[in-house]
């Protein structure tokens, strides 16, 4: 038996999902190339692709799934050349697989630059990066530290300040390697016992202090 024809409706559809798929990876491509040069994205830019991202970190877990093998990283706080310099060593994405452990932004003199490629390789190559969050992805801790007054300084405004911790907001909390290690940015809350209760937080927020667990 011949197998049965494709709807002509559905045929089209499928091609135009895969003319956009094509569209977007050459887009992002472009706009990695771009921050590797240590450039920033455009305000637009950042707008879309922080949404992109939304879409994305939506659909994981407050305790995300690692598998093997991966290169765990810990704080980049804006080293846009100390980042360059981990993928020169480690691999680029998505030749290697990365789990980075928050602190993207503040101190550094790149947080901007450092903070859009990680998110930019995340929607590039979602299943290759895992962004968790750590106790600078948050609106107050940005205002104090530096990447408040750096988006200020390189956009005039603090529209991209705000797309981005609005973003943080989705970052999962913590990642599970295996099955068997436990990674997070930094201590436990004394009130989280399980893996469930982490999972069964609303982590779309600034997290109390009671449940904070990246300090």
């Amino acid at each position: 038996m011949r197998p049965p024809r494709k709807n002509s409706r559905e045929t089209t559809r499928h091609k135009q999902s895969t003319m956009e798929d094509k569209v977007v990876a050459k887009e992002l491509d472009e706009w990695i190339s771009k921050l590797e040069e240590c450039k920033q994205l455009d305000e637009t830019q950042v707008k879309v692709l922080c949404e992109k991202a939304k879409e994305i970190l939506s659909n994981e877990s407050n305790v995300q799934e690692v598998r093997c093998p991966v290169t765990v990283c810990g704080d980049v706080h804006g080293q846009f050349h100390d980042l360059m310099e981990l993928f020169r060593i480690g691999g680029k994405s998505p030749d290697t697989n990365y789990l980075f452990m928050g602190d993207y932004v503040d101190r550094g003199y790149y947080s901007v630059e450092t903070v859009s490629l990680l998110v930019a390789l995340k929607v590039r190559f979602p299943n290759r990066i895992t962004i968790v969050r750590g106790n600078h992805e948050n609106r107050q801790i940005t205002q104090v530290y530096g990447f408040y007054d750096e988006c200020l300084r390189k956009y005039g405004n603090p529209n991209v300040w705000k797309y981005f911790t609005d973003l943080f907001d989705y970052l999962p909390l913590t990642a599970l390697v295996d099955g068997q290690i436990f990674c997070l940015h930094g201590g436990l809350s004394p009130s989280i016992d399980t893996l469930d209760h982490i999972r069964s937080l609303d982590r779309l927020q600034e997290l109390p202090h009671e449940v904070q667990i990246v300090q």
